[in-house]
């Protein structure tokens, strides 16, 4: 079954970063607005903490300091008026565009059935059933909650505003929250959808999609606070483009070969044994 465009629904996208990384907003800001298409009926907002950024083409606001399920509730709760919204981190930087047709059915789609979670990337761990929905050749399929991991994960996913603050404790910060927030999702047992929109990391689909289908992908360039090998490939494009994307490659060199942090910082040092010890026996 497909689905028409109809006008502009209540969605927008959502990057969520924290102000340590300001570092990766240009590249984010420059392949995701390279690849794309803005002809998704949907709004657009870039988080930060306090800092203050210029993005064209994102309405930039602020939580303020705290932990990060307490800042992305609060933008919720407080900023946000879309009632669904589609998660994004700065640290996912788009390789290939993406459909606003594919998009602005999804959206028509998760309004007539009253969807609050489509997860809109591929894993091993996510054990699915097909459903009778194509979108443009991809099967909108439907998760089985008892044998899949990560029911709660901070891939690009779009969710219901309501169920995802439902799903934000006080305190937990993100490795915490999908762990623990997988676990109560596994309790309440909700309907989960999934679709092979984004290759995330180069993952293949695991549903059975039509011929047609045609994916976007992006790559997650941050892993401990660092630039990752994934990085590369993104700062020699940077190279062939102007003055100023040359500019940042050059820094984004620096940063991975130096091992720096997002901040500028060296490496930090292994935690030593006790200090993992102590954090092992208060919990996480």
């Amino acid at each position: 079954m497909n689905y028409s465009q109809t006008q502009p629904h209540n969605f927008a996208v959502l990057v969520h970063t924290c102000d340590r990384y300001q570092f990766l907003y240009p590249g984010f800001h420059h392949f995701f607005t390279q690849h794309w298409d803005f002809n998704t009926n949907c709004n657009y907002y870039f988080a930060t903490e306090e800092l203050t950024v210029s993005l064209p083409g994102f309405n930039n606001i602020q939580s303020g300091k705290g932990e990060w399920a307490d800042r992305l509730r609060y933008l919720l709760q407080s900023t946000i008026k879309e009632k669904y919204i589609i998660y994004f981190q700065e640290d996912m930087w788009l390789t290939k565009p993406t459909s606003s047709s594919f998009f602005n059915q999804i959206f028509d789609l998760i309004i007539a059935q009253q969807w609050q979670q489509v997860k809109l990337t591929s894993s091993d761990v996510y054990k699915t059933q097909p459903t009778q929905h194509f979108i443009e050749g991809f099967n909108i399929a439907k998760l089985e909650n008892a044998t899949s991991g990560f029911l709660m994960s901070h891939q690009v996913t779009i969710w219901d505003k309501d169920y995802l603050i439902a799903q934000l404790h006080n305190g937990e910060h993100p490795w915490r929250n999908e762990r623990r927030g997988t676990k109560r999702l596994k309790k309440l047992n909700p309907d989960i959808y999934q679709t092979d929109y984004f290759a995330e990391n180069g993952h293949p689909p695991i549903n059975n999609n039509q011929l047609q289908a045609v994916r976007s992908e992006y790559f997650t360039i941050s892993g401990n606070s660092m630039l990752q090998e994934n990085v590369l490939p993104y700062i020699r494009k940077l190279q062939q483009a102007g003055p100023e994307q040359q500019a940042y490659a050059g820094e984004l060199l620096n940063h991975y070969h130096n091992q720096l942090t997002h901040d500028g910082q060296p490496k930090p040092r292994k935690e030593d044994i006790f200090k993992k010890i102590k954090r092992f026996f208060k919990g996480g």
